[in-house]
């Protein structure tokens, strides 16, 4: 069994890591500079789109992406690539081009869209001149279950007429998402899976409003987007933006949440080990009772813990990225619930005791562990909750004795 990255993965990281140390470090303090001068919380800021220019030049762009339409590289390729955007996940991933809810919409819209929607919306995606939102999760229904989704898209003559209600829209409140993929019901009285489809809506089209941003644990995470409640009162599209045919909805999110959480997992593997690191240089640097923190046993207990649990995160996330490259996403179902179970809650653990090990400063805006914490515990709602992939995880295991019948 050979753990070492290829040449191509080894090369990359070194020209990603230097960009981290010489550009993306650097613009953490100017980022948050930009913010606190913004009149509209929503607004982005420069330093975002001087990131992305520098980064596409050297060729750090769209790695998330297998085949044609993106960087060409598999998921075990792009594992530890994502790994280490997750040190600065509020510039990073957007600088390369690799931050959701934009890279879910264009492995959609790669996968499942029509020659005139690549060419409409993923072209300019690729590029990285517009952003976009995933309209999914609705406030009026336990959305665990995507079969629950209740807005309407009923065909009137050749357009779609959708009516709904819609929150937590990643990217909506970002003015420059130019398109929304809204999954709803076309037909309520077909097989629970097949009731649901997709279709695209352009911001501006009339019937929809994106009524207000929804903060996360207190933050606006206005400089990616944020999240969004969103009205569709009979908003009509054209026909034509239906993403491939009615019915396909449950399917197509299927297909793209596999790969979202195990992007989530692989950056907070990087939220991790920046996490550590900050806390050993911080209890390095302070003393209490006549000596350094970091020799008080409960500390040494909590950074020996905390490489443990990375150590077999990161195993774990390559075992599932190596699956998915070689039997697919259902091949892979069983490890991709597993570290979308297992990681956001281990990361969850180190960033508190990051945050302990700091006093006040963990919870204060000078560190970045607060608002690293708050998007760890979102984690184990978004994308679907713990207990929902508990529940499925435990149903396959079960599945292997059940056909063996009583003994």
């Amino acid at each position: 069994m050979d753990f070492a990255y290829d040449a191509k993965t080894e090369e990359l990281r070194a020209q990603l890591l230097e960009f981290m140390d010489s550009h993306v470090y650097p613009a953490e303090a100017v980022f948050e500079e930009q913010l606190a001068a913004r009149s509209d919380e929503w607004a982005t800021v420069q330093i975002t789109e001087d990131l992305k220019a520098e980064a596409r030049k050297r060729g750090l762009w769209n790695f998330f992406l297998p085949g044609e339409h993106g960087g060409g590289l598999t998921n075990l390729q792009y594992a530890p690539l994502a790994e280490i955007t997750g040190m600065s996940p509020r510039l990073a991933p957007t600088a390369l081009n690799c931050a959701a809810p934009d890279t879910g919409n264009m492995e959609v819209l790669s996968m499942f869209g029509n020659e005139q929607q690549r060419k409409q919306w993923l072209q300019p995606l690729l590029e990285g001149e517009i952003r976009s939102a995933f309209a999914m999760t609705e406030p009026d229904v336990a959305s665990s279950d995507a079969r629950n989704i209740a807005t309407s898209i009923r065909k009137d003559g050749d357009e779609y007429v959708i009516n709904g209600r819609k929150w937590f829209i990643s990217g909506a409140m970002n003015p420059n998402c130019q398109i929304f993929i809204v999954m709803g019901k076309t037909d309520p009285e077909a097989a629970p899976h097949k009731q649901q489809s997709m279709i695209l809506v352009p911001r501006g089209t009339p019937g929809m409003t994106v009524k207000r941003g929804m903060h996360v644990f207190g933050y606006t995470d206005g400089d990616h987007g944020g999240h969004a409640e969103v009205v569709f009162e009979d908003c009509r599209v054209p026909a034509e933006n239906l993403i491939a045919g009615e019915g396909d909805g449950f399917a197509i999110a299927q297909a793209r949440l596999g790969p979202g959480r195990i992007h989530h997992c692989m950056r907070l593997i990087g939220m991790a080990e920046r996490a550590l690191e900050l806390m050993c240089r911080r209890t390095l640097s302070r003393e209490t009772f006549g000596k350094p923190i970091a020799e008080q046993g409960v500390v040494q207990d909590w950074i020996a813990e905390a490489r443990v649990k990375i150590e077999l995160q990161r195993l774990l996330v390559l075992k599932t990225a190596w699956l998915m490259d070689v039997k697919g996403n259902q091949g892979a179902h069983t490890e991709i619930q597993a570290i979308k179970i297992s990681t956001p809650a281990t990361v969850e653990w180190i960033l508190d005791k990051a945050i302990q090990a700091h006093g006040a400063g963990g919870v204060s805006q000078d560190f970045p562990l607060a608002e690293l914490w708050s998007g760890a515990r979102m984690l184990r709602i978004a994308d679907g909750p713990d207990e929902v992939h508990k529940r499925s995880l435990a149903h396959r295991e079960l599945k292997k004795y059940r056909t063996e019948g009583k003994r």
